[in-house]
């Protein structure tokens, strides 16, 4: 067994060294791995045509872009240059096409360009790469954190597959930190790592898998300096992760008592109006790594339950958030969040629009509904208006306040209230104005 003390030093990075040689080890992504799929039959050197198939590959940080695209490199038998997009140009991508033709024309060799990052690329760069792609010189393999959509130009998204990586469930992340421990290129058994110590790395990675790796290769070290060498191997613990990472655990389940326990805690300050209590509980799912995205749409129910009317920007401030959070991902997106939480919490509130459709629902369920009355039916096809469909109807806008006396209600439920505003906020005027238009309605 490799003594403690030696294993830290000097090293490549843990999650470099961890890096899958093949596909079979990628940890995650199944939906993109399935056989015959394009990540699949690109690895396979007899799978795909040289120059057929380029890629683009968006996800989170840490979700194995690119570990995917030197997995199939390796595997693929093809030529492989690697360029980043952070320091990269025009001239470089141009030269990558020359050399990549050469090699086509004179050896039957096709090449893989992967490029990292991108979304960086100005408009004049990502031009200089479509010749290359358009006449099959090179399959590119692009990576970006950022939706293409709005950082990729339309040329090379269409002459190039779309493929969402998905963040690593906490089993892939707990069967990527197991391997890490005995594996050789890893840590080699050098140091054993306790459940509490497993469920911490797991819970900070927020399924980033170069941050649970980076977070256990750190907590090993802080373990192994307690102990130095010796016969046995340290047990890295839960402190231990919380030293290396200088951050505190919190106890947090996403699939657990304290997931829902937060966030009940979470709505139930928005509805009370509390923004420092909703900040508070917003920091310790984010913190606990949360799935962004579901603290945004919870974000929207609540906007349209318990503010509604007497807010109507609420329920736009609260989708804007979550369409944030999709486009440019954490850890920015807390930014949003914490902007569309104390707009909510501070916003007046109504539940109005809530109990208005549950009451609705609740008379359909019970068969209190009753034929559409026949002047509101649809007088336009054949027969409609012998049958007396339409027959009646008086056309709003020829009056001038906009509204008529007309009974819009079954028979059976006329007189009916589902609807009633609060005197909260803008559902104050909804209040006054609807008094005015129902005692019209009624004649």
């Amino acid at each position: 067994m490799t003594s403690p003390s030696a294993l830290f030093q000097g090293q490549t990075p843990l999650a470099v060294r961890m890096r899958p040689t093949s596909l079979d080890e990628v940890a995650g992504q199944g939906h993109l791995l399935r056989p015959g799929s394009p990540i699949v039959a690109l690895a396979d050197p007899n799978g795909a045509k040289p120059g057929t198939v380029s890629v683009i590959l968006w996800g989170p940080p840490g979700t194995g872009k690119t570990t995917l695209a030197q997995a199939i490199a390796r595997s693929s038998g093809r030529r492989f240059v690697e360029l980043s997009a952070i320091t990269a140009g025009v001239k470089d991508v141009r030269e990558v096409m020359k050399e990549a033709l050469d090699q086509r024309d004179l050896y039957g060799t096709s090449t893989i360009l992967f490029l990292d990052e991108i979304h960086r690329f100005t408009k004049a760069q990502q031009d200089a790469l479509l010749p290359g792609v358009e006449n099959g010189w090179v399959i590119l393999i692009a990576a970006t954190t950022e939706n293409p959509s709005f950082s990729i130009i339309s040329p090379l998204l269409s002459r190039s597959l779309l493929l969402t990586l998905q963040p690593l469930t906490d089993g892939d992340l707990g069967a990527l930190v197991d391997r890490a421990v005995s594996d050789v290129r890893g840590l080699g058994d050098a140091v054993a790592l306790s459940p509490e110590a497993r469920a911490a790395l797991i819970q900070l990675a927020s399924g980033d898998a170069r941050r649970a790796l980076t977070a256990l290769e750190a907590s090993a070290g802080v373990a192994a300096s307690e102990t130095g060498d010796g016969d046995d191997a340290p047990v890295v613990t839960a402190e231990h992760v919380a030293q290396a990472v200088d951050r505190a655990l919190l106890r947090y389940d996403r699939q657990g008592d304290e997931h829902y326990d937060v966030i009940s805690a979470f709505i139930k300050s928005i509805r009370g109006s509390d923004p420092d209590a909703a900040v508070h509980y917003l920091a310790r799912m984010i913190e606990a790594g949360e799935d962004a995205r579901f603290i945004a749409r919870r974000l929207v129910v609540h906007a349209a339950e318990d503010i509604g009317l007497a807010d109507p920007r609420a329920l736009q401030i609260a989708v804007a958030a979550a369409d944030a959070v999709a486009f440019i991902g954490m850890p920015e997106g807390r930014i949003p969040l914490a902007e569309a939480t104390l707009y909510l919490a501070t916003a007046p509130k109504s539940n109005a629009a809530y109990a208005a459709i549950d009451a609705a629902i609740a008379d359909v369920k019970a068969g209190r509904m009753g034929p559409v009355p026949k002047h509101l039916r649809d007088a336009h096809y054949a027969g409609a208006k012998r049958l007396g469909h339409g027959k009646g109807y008086l056309y709003p806008h020829d009056s001038d306040v906009g509204v008529v006396p007309q009974q819009y209600l079954p028979d059976e439920l006329t007189g009916r209230r589902y609807y009633t505003p609060t005197t909260h906020g803008g559902e104050r005027e909804v209040a006054a104005r609807l008094e005015r238009i129902r005692r019209i309605l009624e004649g």
